[in-house]
């Protein structure tokens, strides 16, 4: 198996543990050049919000969209536009990466301004 094929195996239970909680996720994805991040309703079926640094508000604030510092602005903007659509309580799904780094900073910032997961 190759990289791409582990990773989504292991993002597989989480995701359908959430699915059987019927819980709004918020689903980060990562490259070597963005992150993304998007919540997810209860259905699995549409988008809420979404942020990422190929936003061009984004662009114009961090000059790498693949570092620390990026993550970090994409939990700040996912939990305001969460909290703006009424959206308080996620779960998180990293989508089979391990949780350091990016996807960690990320998390960690959408939980300081008011994400609950």
């Amino acid at each position: 198996m190759d990289k791409k094929i582990r990773r989504i195996r292991r993002a597989r239970k989480p995701r359908a543990k959430f699915a059987e909680l019927g819980a709004i996720r918020l689903c980060v994805h990562r490259s070597n050049s963005h992150i993304y991040a998007q919540i997810i309703d209860a259905t699995g079926g549409s988008v809420l919000a979404s942020a990422s640094t190929l936003e061009k508000a984004v662009r114009e604030q961090v000059k790498n969209g693949g570092n620390v510092d990026a993550a970090r602005l994409i939990g700040q903007r996912i939990a305001e536009k969460a909290r703006g659509l009424g959206v308080e309580k996620v779960a998180f799904d990293r989508s089979g990466f391990a949780f350091h780094g990016r996807i960690k900073a990320l998390a960690d910032a959408a939980r300081e301004h008011g994400l609950q997961f």
